[in-house]
């Protein structure tokens, strides 16, 4: 088999996933679902998906457009286009499926998917958070995972442009 080709599968577009959640709910598969930009892969992101996808069947990323961390981080990122930043996060062997979403937050793509759970970093408020509150309104739960202390992309970005 071509393993590129394999992790491009996993690059699936919203429509597509659509069809897969229900071959999987059909399976009574237990769906995992978190978001973010990982921009810079690096140590604390492994180990966060790592422990997200333990806790289900199926892991799902949501993973935040070019446009999307342009909205949200504004100018100098992403500083990896959404292709590469997709095709990092696909490459792993604990990831199902990689999805791109637009918008400014993943409310939107939260409601799509329904998850059985939602996971997040430590410093999500789940109060307030609509996502949050249609996955708990929903019967699933929302799981919140602490950082790797001294790992961050923002952290790697200082630290290259002071090499420089």
């Amino acid at each position: 088999m071509n393993q590129y080709y394999f992790i491009q599968g996993k690059v699936t577009a919203q429509n597509e996933l659509l069809n897969v959640l229900a071959v999987y709910r059909f399976q009574e598969k237990r769906i995992v679902f978190t978001d973010g930009c990982f921009d810079l892969i690096h140590r604390g992101h492994i180990k966060f998906l790592a422990e997200a996808s333990d806790l289900g069947d199926v892991f799902i990323i949501g993973l935040n457009s070019d446009l999307s961390i342009g909205k949200v981080k504004g100018d100098g990122r992403p500083v990896q286009d959404q292709g590469t930043r997709s095709i990092l996060t696909a490459s792993l062997r604990f990831v199902d499926h990689v999805v791109l979403f637009d918008d400014k937050n993943s409310e939107n793509i939260i409601k799509m998917i329904r998850p059985d759970v939602l996971v997040k970093g430590e410093d999500f408020i789940i109060e307030g958070d609509p996502g949050a509150e249609f996955v708990t309104a929903n019967g699933g739960k929302v799981v919140i995972l602490e950082h790797l202390k001294g790992y961050s992309t923002a952290a790697l970005i200082d630290k290259v442009k002071g090499l420089r």
